[in-house]
């Protein structure tokens, strides 16, 4: 079998105007970037936002394993297999980060016959949206040191700078550093942290707003410290939005490019789903329901995750409607939450597939809180036997799932037909009900709470000190309405990334929470998870290299 990369170099490419076409997007309503990746103008959602809106799917998964579950690979393929059924789809997706794909996940394209392309562009530059996001992200760090600087006359005080710089790398020693060393023109010297970029609030905002004033009025309340008598000071107070906007003028707009098949793909934003929200941006899914009968988008990492996020805050904040999901989840990854070793996960073994369903079990019935008709597919590997699919299937059933193979990696749109069908099939017969899992009104802990042990199964919370009495002051200056966005590790349903399965007799512990003003939202970090993460031993950039024809090998 060919490696994703070889297959995506291979693959035949329509230009861009042609995809674009294929929705009745106009020449004139797009930005070129190259043959075959363009932005869609702002012109045309002025033009289409009074259409009536398709169908919403949302793909989510278990939680993650080193045996690979291909949520990304399942939403690629499932959009092509609409095509293959001659229905307009669009697939709405986010773009990738490049800590991951020097680090230790790769990039964020699909995979086999089931990616978006050019596939290098989108996991390396692609339009440098992310490029964009960390000048902004930046610019206002260089603001308030300068402010400080030139005497400081909105009295903050050093100690309560919140804001943080951020770079798009996965680079362990910025996580705290000290700045202003020198002689007394370099700064005061403070000590200072780097995030990620799809970690930094300005990542979340872009994903959230819905146009350049919607933009401008977020960066405007976002909190960067707190004066010497506790007040907050925003970007706004710095002066700082206008050329943060500037920055972001280009990076609001979503981008366009196409599937393997030509399946028009509108790949915008990237926010983490462990460490932020986890959807792409508002823009991009909205534009795409304009666009298209069947809008096919993803949330990061497991549901417990990327779905709650989905839902809780892109959908609350949004007012977005989800119509249906797809839950992804495969045989080797279910035997892997059963205790079986990485090395052994080809050999049939029902007793492992019954121990570990019990992590699927859990996501379903915490997708059915949502009121949302849900479909289990199960991404097809070779070493799964007729028995435990049988299996699979029959647990899905009888939990009041509709459930499908899913073959796309191999097969592409045509792999993925028996899923399309059965997701056409539920939007047909199956109304949604959706609901949030809480309301703006209850307190930040209850919501942090209700997340915890209604989703997480968790017996309860503790907090820190330091966590308690942040709390109380995000409730105070009046923002105690807004939803919760959980920072934890995406590897379990607990905070403990070791405790793989349905963990239960567990707490949730929150040690830091801050308020992402302009976002609306507030974070509570739960655990040992990292906002700045670092690379593990064999970075994958150690096998990415580009010979003399400029042909890049080695990402994944």
């Amino acid at each position: 079998m060919k490696s994703d990369i070889q297959i995506a170099q291979e693959a035949s490419m329509l230009p861009i105007q042609e995809v674009a076409s294929s929705l009745g997007i106009r020449e004139d309503e797009l930005e070129l970037y190259g043959k075959y990746k363009a932005k869609l103008s702002d012109e045309l959602m002025e033009d289409i936002k009074d259409r009536p809106n398709g169908k919403l799917i949302l793909v989510t998964a278990i939680n993650p394993t080193p045996a690979g579950e291909g949520k990304t690979t399942t939403s690629v393929g499932l959009g092509q297999a609409f095509g293959k059924l001659g229905k307009k789809a669009v697939i709405a997706l986010r773009e990738p980060s490049l800590g991951p794909c020097f680090g230790i996940k790769g990039g964020a394209a699909g995979g086999g016959y089931a990616q978006v392309v050019p596939m290098e562009d989108l996991n390396l530059h692609f339009t440098g949206d992310f490029h964009a996001i960390t000048s902004a992200n930046n610019l206002l760090a260089a603001l308030l040191d300068n402010h400080i600087q030139q005497g400081n006359e909105l009295g903050i005080d050093p100690r309560q700078i919140v804001w943080k710089r951020c770079l798009d790398m996965n680079d362990r020693v910025l996580r705290n550093v000290v700045v202003g060393l020198g002689n007394k023109m370099d700064g005061m010297v403070r000590e200072d942290h780097f995030v990620i970029t799809v970690a930094s609030e300005i990542m979340a905002i872009l994903c959230l707003a819905d146009d350049m004033n919607d933009l401008k009025r977020r960066l405007g309340r976002i909190v960067v410290a707190y004066t010497f008598d506790g007040k907050p000071v925003t970007a706004e107070d710095l002066n700082a939005v206008g050329s943060m906007a500037a920055l972001l003028k280009d990076a609001l707009k979503p981008n366009l490019i196409q599937t393997l098949e030509h399946t028009p793909a509108i790949v915008h934003g990237g926010p983490f789903a462990n460490i932020a929200h986890g959807c792409n941006s508002v823009r991009a899914t909205k534009t795409a329901l304009k666009l298209a009968d069947y809008v096919i988008t993803e949330a990061g990492f497991g549901a417990d995750l990327g779905a709650e996020k989905f839902f809780d805050i892109k959908c609350r904040k949004a007012k977005l409607t989800p119509d249906a999901v797809v839950l992804v989840a495969t045989i080797r990854a279910l035997k892997y939450n059963g205790g079986v070793a990485k090395s052994d996960l080809a050999e049939e073994n029902l007793e492992a597939l019954k121990a570990g369903i019990v992590n699927l079990e859990k996501h379903i019935e915490n997708l059915q809180k949502y009121g949302v008709p849900v479909v289990v597919t199960l991404n097809s590997f070779v070493t799964d036997t007729p028995a435990e699919t049988a299996y699979v299937e029959q647990f899905c059933k009888e939990r009041g799932c509709e459930f499908a193979l899913s073959e796309v990696w191999e097969k592409g749109g045509e792999g993925g037909v028996a899923l399309a069908e059965k997701v056409l099939d539920t939007l047909e017969n199956k109304k949604s009900s959706f609901k949030l899992l809480y309301e703006d009104e209850l307190s930040l802990k209850e919501k942090i709470e209700t997340v915890a042990k209604e989703i997480y199964g968790a017996d309860g919370v503790t907090y820190s000190a330091a966590a308690e009495k942040e709390l109380k002051r995000i409730t105070d200056l009046g923002m105690g309405h807004f939803p919760v966005c959980m920072a934890k590790t995406q590897y379990s349903l607990s905070d403990d990334a070791k405790k793989l399965g349905r963990p239960s007799g567990f707490t949730i512990n929150v040690r830091e929470v801050y308020v992402s003003a302009g976002a609306g939202f507030v974070v509570a970090v739960n655990g040992s998870i990292m906002t700045m993460p670092g690379l593990p031993k064999q970075p994958a950039a150690y096998n990415i290299d580009v010979n003399d024809e400029g042909v890049i090998t080695g990402l994944f």
